[in-house]
C-alpha cells in the first residue's frame, strides 16, 4: 500500500480519497435504485388490493423484478459497487418477495400452492441468513441458481396476475407464468441446499478469521 498525500493507492492500483475504502459508500447510484424498487412496493399493494387492478399491479411488479439486476450491472460498470448495496440488494428481493406474495395469496391472484412453496423457502433462507450472522459467519455470495431462480420467480408472479386479470390472452399469460414459475421454484430450492455447504464454510472461515484478529 501506498500513500500520497490524502489519498491511498492500493496493491491493485485503485486510489482511494482520504484512505477509504470505496466500497464503504452509502450514497450511490445503484443504492438509490435499489430504495426507490422498495418504494415501488406500497405502489403495488395498493393497486392490487385497494384499486383491485391486477393488471396495473402485475405490470409494476414485473418492471420491479425486472430491473433487479440494473443496481448491479449499474454498480460493476461504473464502478460504484458498495458494502451496503451487497447487504441492501438481497434484502431488497426478500422484501418484495414477502410483500408481494402476502398480497397475492389475499388476492388469489395465483395458485395457493405456488405461493405458499415460495414464501416457505424464502422465510428458511432469512433465518437461515440471520442465524449465520449472528454466529459470525462470513457473507455468502448468491449462487447461479439462486439468481436463476429468483429471476424466473421474479416474473411468474406477475404472469399469474395477468392470467387472472380477464385479459383475452389469458391462456397466453398463464402459460407464460408455469414456464417460468416450475424451473424458477426447482433452481430456487435447489439453491437453498447448495447453501447448506457453504453457510457452513462461511461460519467455519468467519469463526477462524475472529479467532485470528
Amino acid at each position: 500500500m501506498v500513500f500520497m498525500g490524502t489519498q491511498e493507492i492500493s496493491s491493485e492500483g485503485a486510489i482511494i480519497e482520504g484512505g477509504k475504502d470505496p466500497q464503504d459508500r452509502i450514497l450511490t447510484i445503484p443504492n438509490l435504485i435499489t430504495v426507490v424498487r422498495l418504494a415501488l412496493l406500497p405502489v403495488f399493494v395498493w393497486l392490487l388490493l385497494s384499486q383491485n387492478n391486477r393488471a396495473a399491479a402485475a405490470i409494476l411488479l414485473g418492471t420491479i423484478g425486472a430491473t433487479d439486476w440494473v443496481d448491479g450491472w449499474f454498480a460493476r460498470r461504473f464502478d460504484q459497487v458498495s458494502n451496503f448495496g451487497k447487504v441492501l440488494d438481497p434484502v431488497a428481493d426478500r422484501m418484495l418477495f414477502f410483500v408481494s406474495i402476502v398480497a397475492i395469496i389475499i388476492d388469489g391472484g395465483a395458485p395457493l400452492w405456488f405461493c405458499i412453496a415460495v414464501f416457505v423457502r424464502e422465510i428458511l433462507v432469512s433465518i437461515a441468513t440471520l442465524v449465520l450472522a449472528a454466529l459470525g459467519a462470513r457473507r455468502i455470495d448468491v449462487t447461479w441458481s439462486g439468481k436463476a431462480g429468483t429471476f424466473g420467480l421474479m416474473f411468474a408472479f406477475p404472469l399469474f396476475l395477468l392470467a387472472a386479470s380477464g385479459s383475452s390472452w389469458e391462456w397466453v399469460w398463464l402459460a407464460s407464468a408455469w414456464i417460468c414459475a416450475i424451473p424458477g421454484l426447482a433452481l430456487s430450492y435447489w439453491a437453498t441446499v447448495l447453501y447448506v455447504p457453504l453457510g457452513l464454510r462461511a461460519l467455519r472461515e468467519g469463526r477462524s478469521g475472529q479467532s485470528e484478529s
